[in-house]
């Protein structure tokens, strides 16, 4: 899951990226480091285990990206309950935050799923879930610089809610 997470941010962050002038200065501040967010990637709930937070500051087509990423599981097999959280600092790249944000302003329903717009705590995201796969996942923007994204497994969509409740959203937003 975070493969395709890491993917999507290199993808349209090549993108955006080339669209700032060659000679302008960079005047956009600098990504945290990981070890400030991976404190924000929160504890199993009861029942569930977790893989040890990972982090990483790296230089993708000359602006710089920060990612912090956790697995959780719920027992064993291909059908158990999984979910993954990550943390993406764009702060280095605004043209890509105002792009992706853009994009999450069209909603769409069909037999396989959904994509819909949603706020969370006065925060900007998008839910998307294919029932085939059972794979949902929530996105949210935090203080115009963190993507938050939460990606489920085998799990009602309703559940994105209950995952997203325990990411303290505040303390992220303040951090710098």
């Amino acid at each position: 899951m975070k493969t395709a997470a890491l993917i999507f941010a290199i993808t349209i962050g090549f993108a955006a990226g080339g669209l700032r002038a060659q000679n302008e200065p960079n005047l956009i501040p600098d990504v945290v480091d990981p070890a400030k967010l991976i404190p924000i990637l929160p504890e199993p709930p009861a029942g569930w285990t977790a893989e040890k937070a990972e982090g990483s500051s790296d230089d993708v087509g000359g602006f710089k990206i920060t990612n912090v990423h956790r697995d959780y599981h719920k027992g064993e097999g291909e059908k158990a309950p999984s979910a993954a959280i990550s943390i993406l600092d764009s702060v280095a790249n605004p043209d890509y935050v105002n792009a992706t944000t853009a994009a999450w302003n069209s909603n769409n329903e069909t037999t396989e799923g959904y994509g819909k717009s949603v706020t969370i705590d006065g925060n900007p995201g998008f839910e998307a879930f294919e029932k085939e796969s059972k794979h949902a996942t929530l996105w949210v923007m935090i203080a115009n610089r963190y993507f938050v994204q939460i990606e489920l497994q085998n799990q009602d969509p309703k559940e994105l809610q209950e995952w997203v409740k325990r990411v303290d959203l505040k303390k992220l937003a303040a951090i710098k």
